[in-house]
């Protein structure tokens, strides 16, 4: 199991600038919908985003504390227009 709190400390270690919105999606604090708008995301595919936030994640990711994760990626600015 991982906090919300913690999965927002490793994605701002990696996106000091990142605002990180988090939903646990069960319950079970192991599948989390996550939005992340930083400026680092700026001329990045959706792919190339969601790799960021994913190596962000890795540790938590590979030792089984996140199971299932949804990423919504933006720069600033954008996530008021979706």
């Amino acid at each position: 199991m991982i906090t919300p709190e913690t999965i927002a400390l490793y994605i701002k270690k990696t996106m000091p600038d990142a605002s990180v919105t988090i939903v646990d999606k069960t319950g079970m604090m192991d599948h989390y919908r996550i939005q992340v708008v930083s400026e680092l995301f700026r001329d990045k595919n959706r792919l190339d985003r969601q790799r960021l936030v994913y190596q962000a994640l890795n540790e938590p990711m590979h030792d089984g504390r996140i199971h299932a994760l949804e990423v919504k990626s933006y720069t600033p600015g954008e996530e008021s227009h979706t």
